[in-house]
């Protein structure tokens, strides 16, 4: 309704009249804004010009968005590109000790520290496999010779003597030990003759006996310009400490401090990879640490290292370019408008339309004509009698919606209702057991106690004969187990509250299956998970509903006497997560459903069961917010199903 109308309609006689010749004399005055070609073409055009600023935004929200992530995908991609080719070198490292190792006469050699024929060996197999350094050691730790070769000189150079026994690698291979991986070690090695990526493996006779090792490096630097051609991006290479060890970069203005990271900081957070953002030379640039994996074990840390300099030039562009496109097409937009508005119909046939479309049903029209002659007092009337009609439907459709959310929420507070009734009376009856209990735990616990010291004290006895000794051992035994059973009372009595933590419950279901796997196993069941891939993680008490878990698998293996399966099942549903264990024993009877949650109930035979468990198993799923519930057919199975909120952020407030 349009604010002459409404005052028509609303304000007292006197006002709507001041009001009525004010608004008429503000028209008189300005007859530019009683034009219908202003009314339609103002809105128009400020409209238009706020979706053109708003699609700037947001298209170049998106570009710069793209140019981001394919930025990060490059800086990934060189990373990945950089351990690749380190793995291949690795591989070669292997191939050419493989070939040394297993060259007729190479460990009599290195046994005999034959440098000549160790010499005239590595030469020939430096210079056609283009192995940079090969180093033969003996078991002392001590180089008998050691060959580097110089591909683009094409010349090799010997050494002797060199010391290698201070490496601790160096003892490990010449000593036999084992990795994860085999027998050989690999690493990062600063020698005399420059920075090396090495790849060592032990030499043994025809006995197996180790008679020395042999060493196969390439040179980090050499490594390094292979690397940055194929990644496109600079490389560096830090120790396990995070110190740079060397770099294809330029030292910078502020030196290569800069480019050194805190390792075991990065360790100790549990990160794979670090990203970081630095200024170099007077531009941006972005480094990417990866571990520096040799044989499957961490070596140090290779960066990879971008310039981002061109994203802010590539969004500059865009936005420019993308704002100049908005201009001119808001231009034409706001051009053509104005030619639109020429041709707008008169007021006449515009009410005709209205009164088709209202005639059709559509309440929601307006006709959006303030005039003051007769047309728009008929105008306003049209619009009067649309706005009561359109009131009475929105409210009959009102009273209808709620009428039926009504009955949803009725039908949704009785179930709610009735579990809770359900679960009170379960709680108040656990509850009174619990105080019976506690109340009493205490004065048979004593008494049982002393006859089991009495008895151990007796029993101490030498001169004892042996029926005497065998009543001691059985009113000890007997005191044990009535002391385990009154143990178990008051447990029940003290049931805490739970420790909440937030954890995997599938680790949880695992760690369950291994701690009853003898006693599924001695049963003769067969243990079927159906477990999710990924970690389903909640929050619980691990310590108790681990108790539920145990409990529920033992009861189910007992209800098997001769074997069958148990399926285990972990879901999750809404805001929940449900464990379902199904087995294939005896079933219970359907009068005896109702009361399995009861505490000493039980259908054991006497002295096999005191009938708490499953009422503790009750108490600390209700106490974790869950349920407990149980479908059993005699001669088929049972079948327990758990089901635990994944968050409990409220569950303090709601045990207190």
């Amino acid at each position: 309704m349009d604010i002459k109308a409404w005052f028509r309609e609303k304000a007292p006689t006197d006002v709507l009249k001041r009001m009525n010749s004010l608004f008429e004399s503000v028209i008189a005055r300005v007859p530019i804004f009683s034009s219908l070609r202003t009314k339609l073409i103002v809105p128009y055009a400020l409209l238009t010009l706020v979706v053109a600023m708003v699609g700037v935004f947001i298209i170049t929200r998106l570009v710069s968005g793209s140019f981001e992530e394919r930025f990060g995908n490059q800086l990934v991609e060189a990373s990945r590109v950089t351990a690749d080719g380190i793995v291949r070198m690795e591989k070669k490292h292997l191939e050419d000790l493989r070939l040394l190792t297993f060259m007729e006469g190479v460990s009599d050699a290195i046994d005999d520290r034959d440098r000549e024929s160790l010499q005239a060996t590595f030469e020939g197999i430096a210079i056609n496999n283009n192995i940079e350094m090969i180093a033969a050691i003996n078991d002392q730790g001590m180089g008998i010779i050691t060959l580097t070769y110089d591909a683009e000189a094409g010349g090799t150079e010997f050494f002797t003597g060199d010391d290698y026994s201070s490496f601790g690698w160096v003892q490990s291979v010449l000593t036999g030990q084992y990795d994860e991986v085999g027998d050989k070690f690999a690493g990062l090695m600063d020698t005399q003759m420059g920075k090396f990526i090495f790849t060592i493996a032990p030499v043994r006779d025809a006995d197996e006996k180790i008679v020395g090792a042999l060493l196969i490096g390439s040179k980090i630097d050499t490594l390094l310009d292979e690397l940055k051609l194929q990644a496109l991006a600079d490389i560096l290479i830090l120790n396990p400490e995070g110190s740079l060890v060397t770099t294809t970069l330029a030292e910078p203005e502020v030196g290569y401090g800069i480019l050194e990271i805190d390792g075991e900081s990065l360790r100790d957070a549990g990160l794979t990879s670090l990203n970081r953002e630095m200024e170099l030379y007077g531009r941006d640039y972005e480094v990417l640490y990866t571990p520096l994996m040799i044989r499957d074990a961490e070596a140090g840390f290779i960066g990879v290292v971008t310039s981002s300099e061109y994203i802010a030039t590539a969004l500059t562009t865009n936005r420019n370019t993308f704002s100049i496109i908005f201009t001119l097409g808001t231009g034409a937009v706001i051009v053509l408008g104005y030619l639109l508005a020429q041709h707008v119909a008169r007021p006449i046939l515009h009410l005709r339309s209205m009164s088709q479309a209202v005639a059709g049903g559509d309440l929601d029209r307006s006709s959006g004509l303030v005039r003051t002659d007769e047309i728009g007092e008929l105008a306003n009337a049209f619009d009067i009698m649309t706005l009561r009609l359109r009131e009475r439907t929105e409210e009959a459709a009102r009273l209808y919606k709620e009428a039926i959310q009504r009955a949803k929420e009725l039908e949704e507070m009785n179930a709610r209702l009735q579990a809770t009734q359900a679960q009170l009376i379960q709680s108040e009856k656990l509850a009174s057991v619990g105080q019976l209990t506690a109340g009493i735990v205490h004065d048979v616990k004593n008494p049982l106690a002393v006859i089991k010291g009495l008895a151990e004290e007796l029993s101490e006895e030498g001169d004892l004969d042996e029926f005497t000794v065998e009543g001691l051992e059985t009113i000890r035994d007997s005191a044990s187990k009535a002391n385990t059973i009154v143990t178990d009372l008051l447990k029940f009595a003290r049931q805490s509250t739970p420790e909440m933590q937030t954890r995997d419950m599938r680790a949880t279901l695992e760690s369950v299956f291994r701690l009853t796997e003898y006693l599924v196993r001695k049963g003769n069941v067969t243990l079927v998970p159906d477990l999710p891939l990924t970690s389903v993680m909640a929050t619980y008490d691990p310590q108790q509903i681990e108790q539920v878990l145990i409990n529920l698998v033992t009861n189910a293996v007992q209800a098997m006497p001769d074997g069958g399966t148990l399926d285990v099942s972990l879901k999750e549903h809404d805001d929940n997560l449900v464990i379902t264990m199904r087995d294939s024993g005896v079933g219970i009877p359907e009068e005896n459903v109702v009361r399995i949650f009861d505490p000493f109930f039980t259908t054991k035979p006497e002295g096999e069961g005191t009938g708490l468990g499953l009422s503790v198993s009750y108490g600390i799923v209700s106490r974790h917010r869950g349920r407990i519930e149980v479908e059993s057919e005699v001669g088929i199975g049972t079948t327990f199903i758990v089901s635990l909120p994944l968050q409990a952020d409220s569950l303090d407030e709601q045990l207190m």
